[in-house]
């Protein structure tokens, strides 16, 4: 099996990677950064997240598994003292895989240009300066022109991260949706939001139409982008999904309440 690591670049991280090289090279696998089977984050969820979007070009044939240095992630199942048993999984065991839906992001500008992102834990949408004003369809139907700070647009595994952190719910990544959650908007006697997260199922998709002629600062993950010229920004849940390695029950909401309530 051909396999591929990614560090955080520490050096606990490094001599992790280094560990799990020489094992699994002397179980025969075969070290390939092309096309790997299987990728092994070694770091944190930010570690895990450039894994993803290495390798989203090819999410049908590679999965993918994290062991984490830091604190506990939502997508690095194994600790540092657990090494030697992860790579024996994976020597020794038939790769199941688990799927989580994905975040498709398509940005029209006005020029004819399109761009298209998939995101595995969500895309902001904020101006670089004043107040982002939107207007927001569902199906193609206008919804309501929202003011405020800016909008998040998460999956299901991106929930728990700057989704929450706004007031969304957490959403269990076995159900194919986004979500998309408020940013301090603007509410008073003229202006109106629904002030609430709004749940998509598979077959819905939002649509962000600029109402300003202002440059967006847009998040996709951990990347950055600034975008000009912006007529639309279509969101919806990707035909394409992330394939994760697991060698062992590990059951969401045992990260959750790991992660936020603690034993």
């Amino acid at each position: 099996m051909k396999f591929f690591i990614l560090s955080r670049g520490d050096d606990t991280s490094n001599l992790i990677q280094q560990k799990i090289l020489s094992y699994l090279a002397d179980f025969g696998f075969t070290l390939n950064q092309e096309d790997p089977a299987i990728v092994i984050s070694v770091g944190g969820d930010g570690t895990l997240l450039e894994a993803f979007h290495r390798y989203q070009h090819r999410l049908d044939q590679t999965a993918f598994v994290g062991l984490h240095t830091g604190h506990l992630g939502f997508y690095a199942d194994w600790r540092p003292d657990e090494l030697e048993k992860l790579v024996i999984s994976i020597a020794k065991t038939p790769i199941e895989t688990v799927d989580y839906p994905l975040l498709e992001i398509l940005i029209d500008h006005h020029d004819q240009k399109k761009e298209r992102f998939l995101a595995l834990n969500e895309c902001t949408v904020k101006t670089t300066e004043g107040s982002l004003v939107m207007n927001i369809e569902i199906n193609q139907e206008h919804f309501e022109t929202f003011r405020g700070d800016g909008l998040c647009i998460s999956t299901p595994s991106g929930s728990t991260a700057y989704n929450k952190s706004l007031g969304g719910a957490i959403i269990h990544p076995s159900l194919a949706a986004i979500q998309l959650t408020e940013m301090a908007s603007i509410n008073n006697r003229v202006f109106r939001t629904i002030g609430s997260p709004l749940i998509f199922p598979q077959h819905h998709q939002c649509m962000l139409k600029p109402i300003n002629d202002v440059d967006y600062q847009i998040t996709v993950d951990h990347l950055t982008l600034i975008e000009k010229n912006v007529e639309k920004i279509t969101l919806h849940v990707a035909k394409e999904k992330v394939r994760f390695a697991r060698y062992r029950a590990f059951p969401f909401w045992n990260r959750v309440r790991d992660s936020f309530i603690g034993n």
